[in-house]
């Protein structure tokens, strides 16, 4: 075997034996493993390898009693996960990663990396190897804050957020956003082209941080230590991609927004239309001035002159926090109210400011009701199966529970189930309001979500709809909206090509009025007072859902 390899190679070397904590396993069944009388013995036997282990076990899914590599299909290897996952909880300890391969058909086995399963690839099956903890799957509170990001390009956001989540300064080139550019074209050229996560937490003794946060298991730590969570949707600034940015501002459930805007160069027309999406989905907002290190004072006096201007012409109060304290700024940020500082993330000038507030700044976004999440991406992981990733619009998720998703090309939802659950790659058993998530689900192929579906109790009666009634604003538009006007509309995570027609006919720049919208391919989920934005070209405008008719 190879080096990609030892966790399997050093398993089956030390193999099965009595005080050992490695466990061989051909396979786990619902029927035959979950029964009266075989549950508990696997039970006391998983508990006996944890305690083996100090703390940890390994268990060998697809080969023999004697270690033989037998390999089983997905679909089976899927299950055994579950079933272990299940034995685990039961006796205290929790699955902390899994590793899978390939069986060719001389019976080797070949690594397998995580993504989709190739079926003709895995046709002799798999086997693989499940690492197990002692303790219960993390449990994480609801003191968990999300911060959605916007400026323009260049302006140094991603530098910004990849300093406050290590706690390293930058090395005045834009070293540390390659903590957040994952695309290899985005490493190249310096620039975000997708929406890119980052976390940090506290807890008693301070900031928890990562030291390299392109490990799964870095991230995983801050959230597992940490009392308060602070994650963030990192967005993108260069105009061809604004529509990306207008997804993670509108797709995701945020608490907080923090525009940057640098110093060099001040605000801009994109800074602009940032703040304006902001501003219009009434999020709270945070203004921070960066790259104070490479400009005189008075330059920055300028800028900050320039961005309280800016506020007040959008009928918003600056407050800046220099002045008046971090107290002031979170007793008064709220829609109208928005705190200004000044930073640089190589010096780390203001960090420790926004530290401070991201600590102790109240969560907004949590909505109690019953579980609802619409869809931000979707994949699928060896083993494991499709995940849906988004943030938690209100209630909560639980592993077990059956859900539908929705609606399909033709209007209906799916009966699934939630196989598993996870945030910032740590496994939790309960997710809530205001998380981002990956669900995995059974009972529904990758290739059939989308972004924009939705996520529902299984008891709910989704309607899905073609049109709806909304009051909207034209925020900028070269002349004016007629009737049939086609954008394409952001609401949560959809972004679909709609038809809009407004009542009276047409609606100029800065014009308020109602208007009839209608996607133009396929049927949403939309509830009244759910807000959004339209864009096409340099057209842009918000709106506000007041009435849904159900499609016929």
């Amino acid at each position: 075997m190879s080096a990609d390899r030892a966790a399997l190679r050093q398993a089956l070397e030390e193999g099965e034996r009595e005080g050992g904590s490695v466990e061989f396993k051909e396979r786990l069944t619902r029927g035959t493993h979950l029964s009266d009388g075989r549950l508990e013995s696997l039970v006391a036997q998983l508990r006996h390898r944890v305690l083996s282990g100090d703390g940890e076990a390994t268990y060998v899914v697809g080969v023999t009693d004697d270690g033989g590599i037998a390999g089983i299909p997905p679909e089976a290897f899927s299950e055994s996960m579950d079933v272990l996952s299940l034995l685990a909880e039961e006796a205290g300890a929790h699955i902390e990663n899994v590793e899978t391969w390939g069986v060719s058909s001389d019976g080797t086995a070949a690594k397998r990396g995580i993504g989709p399963i190739d079926t003709e690839d895995d046709e002799n099956g798999l086997v693989g190897v499940a690492t197990l903890k002692e303790g219960a799957v993390l449990d994480v509170d609801d003191d968990h804050i999300v911060v959605g990001t916007a400026g323009h390009v260049d302006h140094g956001k991603s530098t910004l957020v990849g300093s406050l989540v290590t706690g390293d300064p930058d090395d005045g080139q834009g070293g540390t956003r390659g903590f957040l550019d994952v695309q290899p074209h985005e490493m190249e050229r310096g620039l975000s082209a997708d929406l890119s996560y980052g976390v940090y937490g506290f807890d008693d003794e301070g900031a928890v941080r990562m030291d390299n946060p392109h490990r799964k298991s870095d991230r995983a730590r801050v959230v597992e230590e940490a009392d308060r969570i602070v994650s963030f949707v990192d967005t993108v600034g260069h105009e061809p991609w604004l529509r990306t940015t207008i997804r993670g501002l509108v797709g995701q459930k945020l608490d907080y927004g923090l525009l940057v805007v640098a110093a060099d160069d001040g605000p801009t027309k994109t800074t602009r239309e940032h703040l304006g999406i902001l501003l219009a989905t009434e999020l709270p907002t945070i203004v921070a001035i960066t790259k104070t290190d490479i400009v005189s004072d008075e330059r920055v006096e300028e800028v900050e002159r320039e961005v309280e201007r800016l506020l007040r012409n959008a009928d918003k109060t600056p407050l800046p926090v220099e002045r008046h304290g971090v107290e002031a700024a979170i007793d008064e940020i709220n829609e109208q109210v928005v705190p200004v500082l000044t930073t640089s993330a190589v010096t780390m000038e203001g960090l420790p400011v926004l530290d401070e507030l991201f600590e102790r700044l109240p969560k907004t976004s949590a909505t109690e009701g019953d579980f609802s999440m619409y869809i931000d991406r979707t994949y699928s992981v060896t083993g494991v199966g499709p995940v849906a990733s988004g943030t938690i619009r209100s209630g909560s998720v639980e592993a077990g529970d059956e859900l539908l998703v929705g609606p399909l090309a033709d209007g209906t939802f799916r009966e699934v189930e939630v196989r598993s659950i996870e945030m910032h790659y740590h496994r939790v058993d309960e997710a809530s309001a205001g998380r981002i998530v990956g669900i995995a689900l059974k009972g529904i192929n990758e290739a059939d979500l989308d972004r924009g579906m939705v996520l529902l109790p299984r008891d709910a009666d989704p309607d899905p709809i073609r049109e709806f009634e909304a009051e909207v604003m034209v925020l900028n538009h070269p002349t004016r909206i007629d009737d049939g006007y086609e954008p394409v509309v952001h609401l949560e995570t959809v972004s679909e090509t709609v038809s809009i027609h407004p009542e009276g006919g047409q609606l100029l720049p800065g014009d308020s009025g109602t208007a009839t919208v209608r996607f133009k391919f396929h049927p949403y989920l939309v509830e009244e007072g759910q807000r959004f934005v339209f864009r096409e070209g340099r057209s842009k405008g918000v709106g506000t859902v007041t009435d849904v008719t159900p499609a016929e």
